[in-house]
């Protein structure tokens, strides 16, 4: 599997990253096929890992950390903070408090002295971006992280973030995770072109769309996303009674096309699609089992050409999402309405 580097950062990282947020309770529970998937993947030339406190209530770090047994040199081991790790409002959020404990946490679940990609999954309005590049700071010159990132931050705060950690005298964000697709393309408007500007790395996540381009829905199949996803939090993604979801629904249809007169599967296409831009460093896939594993893996040394790509670009014109999914980040004051109307 060919690499690439991570930004400006020298560190090495393979074109896929193996994702882990199915590996445990909220996906494959039996730990023994979970470590053989992480070994699998590692076999196969993947060198980076990607999980997150959060991720079955640490039970993911705890499933990384037990694989990793051996081979922890060999790979560059990414984990993230930020969601709720319990019921205290102390036990989330990037304040300098919770960090310096929800490292020690990962450190200790992950069995590993360092962490060598330490990402805040998401904005904290509530706390200064100074303070938390403050603790962030700290812990890349005690030496239990190697680099620091963020996940789902908009382009203004990267740039912020940018300026602060170089008024502050701090370390920077060497790196950006957000979600990109072929239907969810708004990052290159915006982030994507951030990103590179500041020498950071960007390790996309969800390029099959939170299952839309994995293959099981549209081209015919008869497959019907409304009913095919019980999760009550998800379950608006696929309700094909809103329109932005039916719109999903005719692009996947075409891409179906796209994709069989390319001699290719629909995920495949996806990936390959989402590793062309110049701006991303690797694409984290989040198998649940070994057959999706293995068939992810298959198609990394798929490359487009410029003939499909523009194609993709007339279904999903560059720069636009198809529709915004409520899992990504959106600013409290437009999602809390006594915000709204200060």
């Amino acid at each position: 599997m060919e690499r690439r580097t991570l930004g400006r950062t020298g560190i090495s990282v393979s074109e896929l990253t193996l994702g882990t947020m199915m590996l445990g309770a909220w996906g494959n529970t039996d730990h023994g096929d979970a470590v053989a998937m992480v070994h699998a993947a590692l076999d196969a030339g993947v060198n980076t890992i990607d999980t997150a406190d959060m991720y079955s209530d640490g039970e993911s770090e705890a499933v990384v950390g037990k694989a990793l047994k051996g081979r922890r040199d060999d790979v560059v081991l990414a984990t993230k903070f930020h969601n709720p790790m319990g019921p205290d409002a102390n036990q989330r959020g990037n304040s300098r408090r919770w960090i310096m404990r929800a490292v020690e946490d990962s450190l200790r679940r992950l069995d590993t002295d360092r962490i060598d990609l330490y990402q805040v999954h998401r904005p904290d309005p509530e706390t200064d971006i100074d303070e938390t590049l403050s603790a962030l700071s700290d812990l890349v010159r005690q030496g239990k992280v190697r680099a620091i990132g963020t996940s789902a931050f908009p382009a203004e705060e990267i740039v912020e973030a940018q300026w602060a950690a170089s008024a502050g005298g701090h370390i920077r964000f060497r790196s950006e995770q957000p979600p990109y697709s072929i239907l969810a393309r708004g990052i290159e408007r915006d982030v994507l072109p951030t990103a590179q500007r500041h020498g950071m790395g960007v390790l996309t996540w969800s390029p099959l769309s939170a299952g839309w381009l994995s293959g099981k829905y549209g081209g015919g199949s008869g497959a019907d996303p409304a009913t095919a996803h019980r999760s009550a939090f998800l379950s608006g993604m696929y309700d094909l009674s809103v329109p932005g979801n039916r719109a999903k629904l005719e692009a996947v249809d075409e891409l179906h096309q796209v994709a069989a007169e390319a001699g290719l599967s629909l995920p495949h296409l996806a990936t390959a699609f989402v590793r062309s831009h110049p701006a991303v460093s690797s694409v984290i896939i989040g198998p649940r089992t070994r057959e999706q594993l293995d068939d992810l893996l298959r198609g990394s040394d798929v490359r487009l050409d410029d003939d499909v790509l523009d194609r993709i670009d007339a279904i999903v014109p560059p720069g636009t999402d198809v529709v915004r999914d409520p899992v990504f980040y959106s600013p409290p004051h437009l999602t809390e309405l006594g915000l709204r109307r200060r």
